[in-house]
């Protein structure tokens, strides 16, 4: 079966048909349901690589997984990936994934690859960071894409912003109002959106409750299980430690918890932990870990759409969503 073959039977020309399957506004309703319909019954497939030639567009997605780990071990980013995955199917896209060390010659020479070869339509960027080379260089190369945060720069992009300073305040009421004085935070390199926002929360937190800061108190590191593990070790070896630790995510929160048990310190009476991000983990450590729930999978499904819309000029490139996560109190916190 072919176009001409198609066109022929609903005595239509084959461009009509052509931009009728391509959702042309152009064509008129009526008319894309008969050709829908009638593709439909006679098993008509269309070209993709000649659909892509003549609409100039790759109907791909891109995604460039900022990890400098071989292996896929942040529960984070499979919620993340799934959300990007569903999306793009839903909307007829593909997505093209491929991973890098961030801020090395690698992954600038991947995101070079993906705008300078248009293997892909726009890019969705996460783990944003303050002063972010990616975000300049799509801008100045007038490629689409999406962020998960904004850092420092006067482009316009649409972003989702995460109210993450809120709740990380939210978290220290929490453990304050439970009698803590010594809340510990163990954070990461503060290149990060997301450590600027949650370290400005907690500070914040620490202010309202009437609490000192205590910068002995806080760690920086990378956001793994062990590197949590490693920080939680040192903050309670000091000769007044901590009675909360803050994990600026789950993974390292999670490290926490396995320090705390190799000491032999009950969590929830003798340490609160609590972590950041909601992932199904939390669920079932012993005791149960404090997070803040944030819609992983819904945000990632709302990036790619973000994205298709932009690439189809449905939305402004300032467009922000505001999105709230939630406080979700367990045992760990007492």
């Amino acid at each position: 079966m072919t176009i001409r073959e198609l066109a022929k039977k609903l005595n239509l020309s084959i461009t009509t048909v052509s931009r009728a399957l391509d959702g042309y506004s152009d064509v008129a309703e009526e008319t894309r349901r008969r050709v829908i319909e009638a593709a439909q019954e006679m098993g008509y497939e269309p070209s993709f690589a000649a659909r892509q030639l003549r609409r100039k567009r790759t109907d791909t997605l891109g995604y460039i997984l900022p990890t400098s780990s071989p292996r896929f071990s942040d529960p984070f980013y499979t919620t993340f990936l799934t959300g990007l995955c569903d999306e793009a199917a839903s909307q007829n896209m593909d997505l093209l994934v491929t991973s890098s060390p961030p801020e090395s010659e690698e992954e600038k020479e991947q995101y070079r690859r993906m705008v300078q070869s248009h293997r892909v339509d726009g890019i969705i960027l996460n783990r944003t960071r303050i002063n972010d080379w990616r975000v300049e260089f799509l801008t100045e190369h007038k490629f689409p894409f999406v962020a998960l945060g904004k850092g420092k720069t006067e482009a316009a992009f649409p972003y989702i912003d995460v109210a993450d300073e809120a709740l990380f305040e939210e978290l220290v009421a929490h453990l304050s109002n439970r009698g803590h004085q010594r809340i510990g935070f163990i954070g990461t390199t503060p290149s990060l959106v997301i450590q600027q926002d949650r370290f400005a929360g907690y500070l914040r937190g620490l202010e309202r409750a009437g609490l000192e800061f205590d910068p002995a108190l806080v760690r920086q590191v990378r956001l793994t299980e062990n590197d949590g593990y490693l920080a939680a070790r040192e903050l309670l070896a000091l000769p007044e430690p901590p009675t909360a630790i803050l994990g600026i995510n789950d993974l390292t929160a999670l490290g926490a918890v396995r320090a705390a048990k190799e000491q032999g310190i009950y969590i929830g009476t003798e340490l609160a932990i609590a972590g950041y991000d909601g992932i199904k983990e939390t669920e079932y450590t012993v005791p149960p870990l404090t997070t803040v729930l944030q819609p992983t999978y819904e945000i990632a499904r709302t990036l790619a759409r973000m994205l298709v819309e932009l690439i189809d000029g449905q939305i402004p490139p300032d467009t922000v969503v505001p999105v709230q996560p939630t406080l979700v109190i367990r045992a760990s916190t007492g």
